[in-house]
């Protein structure tokens, strides 16, 4: 299956690593490298993450990697890239 990345989610990823970069350009891009490989696994098993509570769509899932979520699209020949983003845990923020 193809992997297609839409601008939303690669814009996210550069936002990302801007933000990660100014403690360690290193880290920042080994952390974006590992985002990049886990969406890379979806080529094989796209339906590995689960699905999208918010959409409750079969084909929009989600990976979670660390503290991101990786939204994306099942469609007929390839898997699209929606967005990356911060998950935000609600019960760490009630604390």
């Amino acid at each position: 299956m193809k992997l297609i990345w839409a601008n939303e989610a690669l814009n996210r990823l550069i936002e990302i690593e801007d933000y990660i970069s100014e403690d360690s350009p290193l880290r920042a891009l080994n952390f974006i490298n590992q985002i990049i490989q886990k969406a890379e696994s979806l080529k094989n098993h796209p339906r590995k993450g689960r699905i999208v509570t918010e959409f409750s769509i079969p084909e929009i899932r989600e990976l979670i990697y660390k503290n991101y979520r990786i939204v994306y699209i099942i469609r007929k020949e390839s898997v699209e890239i929606l967005t990356v983003f911060e998950h935000i845990d609600l019960f760490e923020e009630m604390r």
